[in-house]
């Protein structure tokens, strides 16, 4: 294992290892208006909510690497203390990106990367019309945790509003994990995109606490078959599955009485048990697992 220190590196190629390994990150598309009124947009990537009662978002405007300065948007909210805070999809990730250019203050990221300014309700900075939803914030603190380049500036917003686009929400007025089709930010020029296959669901642990993978059958636990995420699966049941459902189960699969019927090697045996269960795991079926796995 490769192993450093902060300052072991220069400090560009640092900051490079770091956004790399910590990722995906959600983008703060932050819109800001000086003190005169004048309009500003910019992504950061340093972002997420750390609450919800009040909703409290923390981005990080961080000092520039290269030359020490600070950016037009901390500039702004020092002034203002308000800032809109719009979420970033697919659709709109190459204009963002273009809205991302160092431009002299006072040039209006909103024209240069051709989003519509959409005025807020309850804050002075206009929305971007295009995000699929938008949070009016104040800003109730921000904290400077350096003063070199790199060091950060958090920015510690409380939501006022939030909106939505319509076309993002389901039937029953849910935001569609699908539709709203986000992006998030990776190292270098890499982005991911959080929708079709990318997306998958994991089972929160079950209430009633896991029986653990520490308490799983040897042959289980130290399979050469089954993955970590199988066992994690395994051991978040409450119990094992009865006798009676087992014995059900073997004689109505198809697959499962077929494996038994086909050999009589032990091993052999064990290995296509575990294959089998993996199958199931790899879709969620966790309980025919593991009675595939104690048949």
């Amino acid at each position: 294992m490769k192993t450093i220190g902060p300052k072991d590196l220069p400090l560009a190629n640092f900051h490079n290892a770091l956004l790399t390994a910590v990722a995906p990150r959600p983008i703060c598309f932050a819109s800001t208006v000086d003190k005169d009124g004048n309009m500003n947009l910019s992504p950061f990537s340093f972002f997420n909510v750390f609450g919800s009662n009040p909703v409290t978002f923390i981005f990080s405007p961080a000092r520039r690497v290269r030359d020490n300065s600070i950016k037009h948007t901390l500039e702004n909210i020092m002034e203002t203390k308000e800032v809109v805070i719009n979420v970033v999809n697919y659709a709109m990730v190459q204009q963002m990106n273009l809205a991302s250019c160092e431009y002299p203050k006072g040039v209006n990221e909103f024209t240069k990367s051709g989003f519509t300014p959409l005025a807020s309700q309850m804050v002075k900075p206009f929305r971007v019309a295009e995000s699929p939803v938008q949070f009016e914030c104040k800003v109730r603190d921000i904290i400077e945790t350096g003063n070199e380049g790199g060091a950060g500036n958090l920015i510690i917003a409380e939501m006022l509003l939030m909106h939505i686009r319509p076309e993002v929400l389901t039937a029953d007025g849910r935001i569609d994990q699908q539709k709203i089709d986000l992006v998030g930010r990776l190292g270098s020029d890499w982005y991911v995109r959080a929708s079709g296959n990318a997306l998958f669901e994991v089972q929160k642990p079950a209430k009633n606490l896991g029986i653990g993978i520490d308490t799983l059958p040897e042959t289980i636990k130290y399979s050469k078959i089954l993955s970590g995420n199988d066992l994690g699966q395994l051991g978040n049941v409450e119990q094992y599955p009865d006798d009676d459902s087992i014995q059900i189960f073997k004689r109505m699969n198809k697959t499962l009485a077929g494996i038994h019927s086909s050999t009589t090697d032990k091993v052999d045996l064990n290995n296509k048990l575990h294959q089998f269960a993996h199958q199931l795991l790899e879709t969620n079926q966790v309980e025919d697992a593991w009675k595939v796995l104690l048949s």
